[in-house]
């Protein structure tokens, strides 16, 4: 059964060790340490933050949708919710989310999957598949890490909702998250974080506008 818990944090942004603004379309990487908590707010509503995790100190273990699915025998995620990895460690757990409902299924878009869904002329168009790559080859972390292009699992998209259907589908409907929403993890050992604050401009679950999310880490 896939039913949301929302529940709000008592930490203060104030109070945080980081809180940086990620404009919209951009990718954004940081390290987070064991115990320590990191939130994603979705600034202005409604829009999708494709985001992957890594293990710190080995980037061949990073954050599994099978392993996180599996495990918990539910496809949405938040509060209580547990990212597994591709090793069956648990990497972060939803301490806080304001929002009740978050994605593993429908993926990054790329310029393959806009010109499936949307129409070959989109085949230019900057993706979140783009803004992974781009990370993976020109972070400092994640050239420490010795990261690249095959280092790209599938990733959860957080704030966005893909119900699947009775057929077995994904359909990429309306968001269930709004200006001011945000989810709150705590770190389960090292991770990377690796996000594309998505810049699709051909999906109206985001009324064709990106927007800016603001990412805060605490101790």
């Amino acid at each position: 059964m896939n039913t949301s818990t929302q529940f709000a944090s008592p930490l203060d942004p104030s109070q945080a060790l980081i809180n940086e603004i990620c404009p919209a379309g951009e990718p954004w990487v940081k390290a987070i340490k064991r115990g320590q908590t990191f939130r994603i707010v979705d600034l202005e509503g409604n829009q999708a933050v494709d985001t992957l995790f890594y293990n710190a100190h080995d980037a061949q273990e990073r954050y599994s949708a099978t392993d996180t699915i599996n495990r918990q025998n539910k496809l949405y995620l938040t509060t209580g919710s547990k990212l597994y990895s591709n090793s069956g460690n648990v990497m972060l757990t939803i301490i806080a989310d304001t929002c009740g409902r978050h994605d593993t299924l429908g993926g990054a878009c790329a310029a393959e999957s806009n010109t499936v869904r949307y129409a070959l002329e989109k085949f230019p168009m900057h993706s979140c598949r783009d803004n992974f790559l781009h990370a993976l080859a020109h972070d400092p972390l994640c050239q420490q890490l010795g990261m690249s292009k095959r280092d790209l699992p599938s990733n959860i998209n957080f704030f966005m909702n893909v119900p699947v259907t009775e057929s077995g589908g994904l359909e990429f409907a309306d968001g269930v998250s709004a200006p001011g929403k945000y989810v709150e993890m705590r770190a389960e050992m090292d991770v990377v974080v690796l996000i594309s604050n998505c810049p699709q401009l051909n999906n109206p679950c985001n009324a064709y506008n990106p927007t800016p999310i603001r990412l805060l880490i605490w101790n």
